[in-house]
């Protein structure tokens, strides 16, 4: 267990950011996340986060995943004070981190995401891993189910896919599983490129489209200046931005401030007492 002190630093709020579909709450303060075909038990009190895994593999993978090194309280203090809505938006999600997670698993996992609930996501996520998954046993014996590999779903037929609740996205999924496997595509190639240059390369990818390549670009490849607009963010938008966000001023950090927005439109602008 590695026990560390992080400021703007939030399991809650990561966990219902939309960004990750396989973490879990399972008590006050404690959680599961499985990612990739790693599996970490984590607990959080107050700045004080405990993860269950070595200092190994904490430093090597779970530091990077959760952006740790990176300082958001300068983020946050990069805002316009002026800016009421963002000032808001940043106190009430500024636990949320831009996760760098798994470049093939973000890319299924948008294009489940599309004209779909977050709850719903994470079941159909977990209906694919556990019917296709490599199955694992956790730290106290407990299975848990690796993320299907390209192989595995560009096997299936668009029946078998639909079987796990993706409906008409199984397409989507075989083509894209089918395109990476045969090696038509080559994310390894896809992961060193810049953030314009990754972007046009993952639209050619059937079913994705600008704003599931950048929460791929975002979440994945963690190009920060992505900024993926959904109906959350399309609305906060045309109430708030009539000119349009001012990214100019913002240059570098657009996807961590998007996060906030996006996470304060979907607790209905409830700022804790």
């Amino acid at each position: 267990m590695i026990e560390k002190t992080v400021k703007n630093f939030s399991l809650s709020q990561i966990c219902r950011s939309g960004q990750c579909f396989r973490m879990k709450e399972r008590g006050k303060g404690s959680y599961i996340l499985v990612a990739g075909d790693r599996y970490l038990e984590m607990e959080q009190e107050k700045e004080v986060c405990r993860f269950g895994c070595t200092s190994q593999e904490f430093e090597t993978y779970w530091e990077p995943y959760f952006d740790l090194d990176r300082d958001y309280q300068a983020c946050i203090d990069r805002i316009d004070e002026k800016d009421l809505y963002l000032t808001r938006a940043a106190r009430l999600g500024g636990g949320i981190r831009i996760l760098q997670q798994d470049l093939w698993e973000m890319i299924i996992s948008f294009l489940i995401s599309q004209q779909n609930n977050i709850k719903r996501i994470r079941k159909c996520i977990e209906t694919l891993c556990a019917s296709c998954g490599e199955p694992k046993e956790g730290p106290q014996g407990e299975t848990y189910y690796a993320f299907p590999t390209p192989e595995a779903l560009a096997g299936l037929s668009v029946e078998e896919l639909r079987g796990c609740g993706l409906g008409y996205r199984s397409k989507y999924i075989r083509q894209t599983a089918k395109s990476v496997y045969s090696g038509e595509v080559d994310l390894s190639a896809v992961s060193q490129l810049s953030y314009q240059e990754a972007k046009k390369e993952l639209l050619k990818l059937y079913g994705v489209g600008d704003k599931v390549a950048d929460c791929i670009c975002l979440f994945a490849l963690h190009h920060l200046e992505a900024f993926p607009k959904d109906t959350h963010i399309l609305q906060a938008l045309k109430r708030q931005y009539k000119r349009g966000f001012p990214k100019r001023k913002y240059k570098g950090i657009e996807g961590i401030l998007q996060q906030y927005m996006f996470y304060y439109e979907l607790q209905g602008h409830q700022l804790p007492d």
